[in-house]
This record gives C-alpha cells, structure tokens and sequence, in this order.
C-alpha cells in the first residue's frame, strides 16, 4: 500500500505533491486518509512486506 502523495495547503487549500504550497509557501499535509477495512485479510502481509514495524519506517511518515 503506498503512502498518500496528494497533499492539500491549510492555508488557501491548493493541491500538490510536496509538504510545502507551491503557491503560497505554507505548510500542506496530506489531503485524505489512507483507505482501511477493518475486513482487510492481506493487512499482515502488507506490513510485513512495508516493514511498518521498522524504526526507519517510522521516522518516514510525514507530519
């Protein structure tokens, strides 16, 4: 599963790729949730081949 790459600025709400507004300079973070079903049978094997558990992993997350 990959992360969410579409990122939405809380200051003027303009969409882009990067953490940071192309048009206004501020902050942007990540526009929707990752989908998630609690009836998800391939969760253990999807974390198992993302290493979540990893301190690296971890430390990628955006803010």
């Amino acid at each position: 599963m990959a992360r969410q790459q579409l990122q939405k600025c809380t200051a003027c709400g303009e969409y882009g790729l990067s953490t940071t507004c192309a048009k206004c300079g501020e902050r942007a973070q990540v526009a929707a949730p990752l989908k998630w079903s609690p009836e998800d049978n391939l969760a253990s094997r999807r974390r198992t081949m993302h290493k979540v558990d990893s301190k690296e992993w971890v430390e990628g997350l955006p803010e």
